[in-house]
């Protein structure tokens, strides 16, 4: 008797664990997923603790967390093979260019970006502004390209991508390679001093001794 109950109830359990397995089985087939104890999805639009944002809305450091570069340019392939094909023989493929003596554009270049005139002045570059990439939108993604993708989230929180129209209106007024190092060091204050930019955005590349020279190239 005693035999014949632990066989049933062995039974038993090897039916249980196969309707566990088979269950798993369908989720895994149908993309369903198991519940498990003490975790919750959090909603797609949500934080993942299920609380609503602040009233002073997310921050900095959240809004840079969801920001993706990749979505200010209509082809992003095209904007990198622009920017090596027109740029990175000086710059270096990825904007660092120490040792040579001319401005690093890695992890820098979106400071300016935190004013409407050092904004512009990245566009009015004598080698941006008169750009073989007639373009304006194409030279908008290059742009696009070298402050988002190369300056690694040194742009202010919030800051818009260029545009074709913009990119149109401010190649009209190129700067002239006479007045670039003073006009340089003109905004570069005025960067550090209204949005904080770190004192090195100066130089030629941090640890540099010596100012931006006379240079058509980006910043």
């Amino acid at each position: 008797m005693h035999n014949r109950l632990g066989l049933m109830n062995g039974l038993r359990a090897k039916t249980a664990r196969l309707a566990l397995l088979g269950l798993g089985a369908v989720a895994l087939a149908t993309g369903l997923a198991l519940p498990r104890t003490g975790l919750r999805a959090a909603p797609a639009d949500g934080p993942a603790d299920g609380s609503a944002d602040s009233p002073a809305g997310p921050s900095s450091e959240t809004a840079a967390a969801k920001f993706d570069p990749e979505t200010t340019m209509s082809d992003p392939g095209q904007a990198r093979l622009d920017y090596i094909e027109n740029c990175g023989g000086c710059h270096g493929v990825n904007g660092d260019t120490v040792p040579a003596h001319l401005p690093e554009l890695e992890g820098r270049v979106g400071w300016f970006m935190c004013t409407p005139e050092a904004r512009a002045y990245l566009l009015r570059l004598p080698n941006v502004a008169h750009s073989r990439i007639k373009d304006n939108g194409e030279l908008a993604d290059l742009m696009n390209y070298v402050v988002f993708v190369l300056g690694k989230g040194t742009a202010p929180a919030g800051t818009l991508p260029f545009t074709a129209d913009e990119v149109a209106r401010e190649r009209l007024q190129a700067l002239t390679n006479t007045n670039l190092t003073a006009e340089r060091l003109r905004l570069a204050k005025q960067l550090i001093d209204r949005c904080h930019a770190p004192a090195s955005i100066r130089l030629l590349y941090p640890g540099s001794r010596a100012v931006l020279p006379n240079t058509a190239s980006v910043q």
